[in-house]
């Protein structure tokens, strides 16, 4: 068994706090399937979220998923780099796992598909 990490991210329609749980639910349930987790498994999860979207800690999305709410969770700023997209959220979970490195699956889903085509599920 290994530690990995997977990663996801995706865009969020407007900074409410029903769209960025929605967004952060949406991503959440997408990478727990295509990657079969289960909460035990899981070490941590860490969040980050562009400066204009600060309506809701998007951890709130990921504790309502049965089963999650003792996984230690951390929200965080990302770098607000000029022309970097805008309205996102990002997570990374470290899960330990008996998946190769080329086994897991990452998932970009909205406008932060563009970020890393190399590493979206669809690219492997």
């Amino acid at each position: 068994m290994a530690v990995r990490g997977i990663r996801g991210a995706i865009t969020v329609d407007a900074n409410e706090e029903s769209s960025i749980l929605a967004a952060t639910g949406q991503l959440m349930h997408e990478l727990i399937a295509v990657n079969e987790l289960h909460a035990d498994d899981v070490a941590s999860v860490i969040i980050t979220v562009t400066h204009d979207l600060d309506a809701a800690f998007p951890a709130r999305a990921i504790r309502a998923i049965e089963g999650w709410d003792l996984v230690p969770l951390l929200c965080s700023n990302e770098i607000p780099v000029p022309g970097s997209l805008a309205k996102c959220v990002r997570v990374m979970m470290l899960v330990n796992t008996e998946k190769s490195i080329h086994e897991v699956r990452h998932v970009f889903l909205g406008g932060a598909a563009a970020l890393r085509p190399d590493l979206r599920a669809e690219a492997k």
